[in-house]
């Protein structure tokens, strides 16, 4: 662990972000070599488009983190519809796509609960 440490990686959502980004890229080095700059490129930006937003985001006001934490949402959506097509074209297994899902609700659900506190400070406000 670095001795330099910044706030938002100290949220669980925002390292299992990390953790998934990883099972990403350990899926797609399966992928065939014709798929580098399709389906593999989308899913792992999708997926590391998670963590980053959550990153940048988490140093803002609270309207604009809650507007990062959405597009981390829309990512994390992105990465359901990349691992359903690696099932189909046979890149994965059903199970990674199962683990894919299970990890994605996992994160959208602490993504969506994140939202959902930071509106409500706001409406405190």
């Amino acid at each position: 662990m670095s001795k330099y440490h910044f706030k938002f990686e100290e949220l669980t959502m925002y390292q299992k972000a990390l953790d998934f980004g990883d099972l990403v890229y350990d899926q797609i080095n399966d992928f065939p070599k014709e798929e580098t700059y399709r389906l593999a490129s989308q899913f792992i930006r999708a997926a590391d488009s998670i963590a980053l937003n959550i990153a940048e985001g988490s140093s803002s006001t609270y309207p604009n983190f809650n507007r990062y934490l959405q597009m981390a949402w829309d990512s994390a959506h992105e990465c359901v519809v990349c691992s359903t097509k690696a099932v189909r074209r046979n890149f994965i297994s059903k199970e990674k796509d199962e683990k894919n899902r299970q990890k994605i609700t996992e994160i959208s659900k602490m993504l969506t609960s994140y939202k959902n506190y930071l509106k409500k400070r706001m409406d405190e406000k």
